[in-house]
């Protein structure tokens, strides 16, 4: 008794001044027909309190005796020891190579003492291996043991948390939070999103590093409760035993497990554990605890939106997923649509989802035009439309998607002016529209092109090449235009028109026959002012000559009753009546015969 109240003095004496470690969080949550357990070893031959001499060794090992119903779901290898870390250490011979580490300092003046432990998923490794022996070896502290044995906090060890399934067990959810938390004072976990079926077999442990069972200072409780086992009394958890095996040398080390049947009730939604040690410094490692919390989880996920042209239409395919759940998701499970804040359709899950399925869908949503074209569309399920489900889920937070939506519209273009022309008769026209491609667009990565029909610009087919010298045979012609983005177009359009212009005369006439100038030739009239009339008089005022749409240019031949005669060289006068509301005037000039 003397030597235990003088350790006790010790450890008061060098009490921590400063403690620093990783918070216990939450690290993994599964659901289903699965229950855990515990193999390890401590790397002390004896606890490091109250023995002199160094205790710490490199290797141990320890038994996996699982039954041939279970199934290894998960594996977890933690190691841990005094120092600064060894975190390459063999399995059966095999590396292991930590993939998270943890770290914990405190401050004893006047040194700095620090502690380790790693994390390694070997779960492929202990599916190959099954049962057996497990040696973990190469755990080398020694460097730093001098400095632990001065303050007895020299020691090593290791564990594997294993979780395996079994169809005759209940559906359970099993939470495993990890890091490396220091306790003096007290580490509080609270269970949340549970909906507590059936509280048998209910269960929780723990791995603990550097406990001293001499030290009877700590405590473990659920939802306030002090609990114990038949390893552990009530006032004395972290003592270097083994609740599965139960050894009560697991020296410096601890991995217990409690039955937590009678501490928790039908119905509960959360849960509290909490450890603690008022003397005994303890690090906390690794907490796990079963429910049977039989509950599903509704999740959603937006994919692959489609909208078309200057439509408000979007159609999206979804996926609601039951996976992270202990129960079926009933059929007509509400999911609601929002675009931004607004609600724009409610629907209803098809079939019964059962634990770790999924139902994969398509829906049309019809965009109410109060919404901008660039909105977010949310889909909530369990959601009846005002923010409220009906159905009661492991964790009732995880319940949305959320994706960005631009609708496709039309690009916006510039309106055109109507081209007006000289007419080249009966209409026809001649048109230069090229500077129209830059001069119709509002976005220079618009693409224009021009169609002589409203389907053909529609379809993009038989565009007109030459915008330069386009001819329109007759008019008035629309000309219709495309201008499209990379998703939708526009068809806009703009006439070609032609107007009467002035005629050109050519007053010279050299009546030889030679095919240059033979007749009094007028450019711009024939098939422009169909209802002229020209009228030649010679310098007396003599009429000479009458022409109209329907005759030939005269050649200088005076009508003379039967036959004619050459009007003599020399120069005549002409009026020439366009009959045109445009040039009521008529034209008056003269002209000059030689031969």
């Amino acid at each position: 008794m003397k030597k235990i109240i003088y350790f006790i003095f010790q450890f008061l004496l060098f009490c921590p001044l400063i403690l620093k470690g990783q918070d216990i969080s939450l690290f993994e949550q599964i659901n289903g027909r699965y229950d855990f357990t515990f193999i390890g070893n401590t790397m002390n031959s004896a606890e490091n309190n109250p023995t002199f001499g160094y205790v710490t060794s490199s290797t141990s090992s320890a038994e996996l005796n699982l039954s041939p119903s279970d199934n290894i779901i998960r594996a977890y290898l933690y190691w841990a020891g005094s120092g600064d870390g060894d975190f390459n250490v063999n399995l059966n011979g095999n590396s292991i190579v930590a993939d998270r580490t943890f770290t914990h300092s405190s401050f004893f003046s006047p040194n700095t003492f620090t502690y380790f432990s790693a994390f390694k998923d070997i779960t492929s490794f202990v599916q190959t291996n099954g049962n057996g022996t497990y040696t973990l070896s190469e755990l080398d502290i020694s460097a730093f043991e001098p400095l632990h044995y001065s303050r007895k906090t020299n020691f090593a060890g290791w564990a594997i948390l294993i979780v395996y399934e079994n169809q005759s067990l209940t559906l359970n959810q099993l939470n495993i939070y990890d890091g490396l938390q220091g306790v003096p004072n007290a580490l509080q976990i609270n269970l949340t999103n549970l909906f507590v079926m059936n509280n048998t077999n209910a269960k929780a442990g723990f791995i603990a590093w550097e406990g001293d069972s001499q030290l009877a200072t700590e405590t473990f409780s659920v939802n306030n409760i002090i609990i114990s086992n038949a390893s552990n009394p009530v006032n004395n958890v972290f003592n270097s035993t083994n609740s599965v095996t139960g050894s009560n040398t697991l020296y410096n080390m601890d991995l217990d497990i409690y039955e937590i049947d009678n501490y928790v009730a039908i119905g509960d939604t959360n849960a509290t554990i909490t450890l603690s040690s008022s003397q005994d410094f303890i690090m906390i490692n690794t907490v796990i605890t079963k429910l049977n919390s039989q509950l599903p989880d509704a999740t959603i996920a937006l994919r692959n939106p489609i909208s078309t042209c200057n439509s408000r239409e979007v159609t999206i395919d979804f996926t609601v997923s039951n996976l992270n759940s202990t129960e079926v998701l009933e059929a007509n499970t509400p999911i609601t649509f929002y675009a931004d804040s607004q609600a724009i359709a409610t629907i209803y899950t098809q079939n019964s989802i059962p634990i770790g399925g999924i139902e994969n869908r398509s829906t049309s949503l019809l965009i109410p035009p109060t919404i901008p074209l660039n909105f977010r569309l949310t889909a909530v399920v369990d959601d009846t439309g005002n923010g409220i489900g009906i159905v009661r889920e492991l964790i009732e937070n995880n319940n949305s998607s959320q994706i960005v939506i631009k609708l496709i519209v039309s690009p916006t273009f510039n309106v055109l002016e109507d081209i007006k022309n000289c007419n080249l008769g009966l209409t026809r026209g001649l048109f230069d529209f090229s500077n129209y491609e830059n001069l119709i667009k509002t976005d220079p990565n618009d693409i224009v092109s021009f169609f002589e029909s409203n389907s053909n610009a529609i379809e993009a087919v038989y565009p007109i090449l030459n915008t330069s010298s386009y001819e329109a045979q007759t008019t008035p012609k629309e000309i219709f235009v495309r201008i499209e983005n990379i998703n939708c177009y526009s068809i806009s359009s703009f006439n070609l028109t032609t107007r009467n212009c002035p005629p050109t005369i050519y007053n010279a006439v050299s009546a030889d026959s030679d095919g240059f100038n033979d007749t009094f030739f007028i450019d711009g009239l024939r098939d422009v002012f169909v209802d002229f009339k020209l009228e030649i008089y010679n310098r007396w005022g003599k009429h000479l000559w009458t022409g109209t749409n329907n005759k030939e240019d005269w050649d200088g031949i005076v009508p003379n009753g039967i036959g004619g005669e050459k009007a003599p060289a020399g120069t005549y006068f002409y009026i020439l009546y366009l009959n045109d509301p445009d040039f009521p005037e008529p034209m008056i000039g003269y002209l000059y015969i030689v031969y």
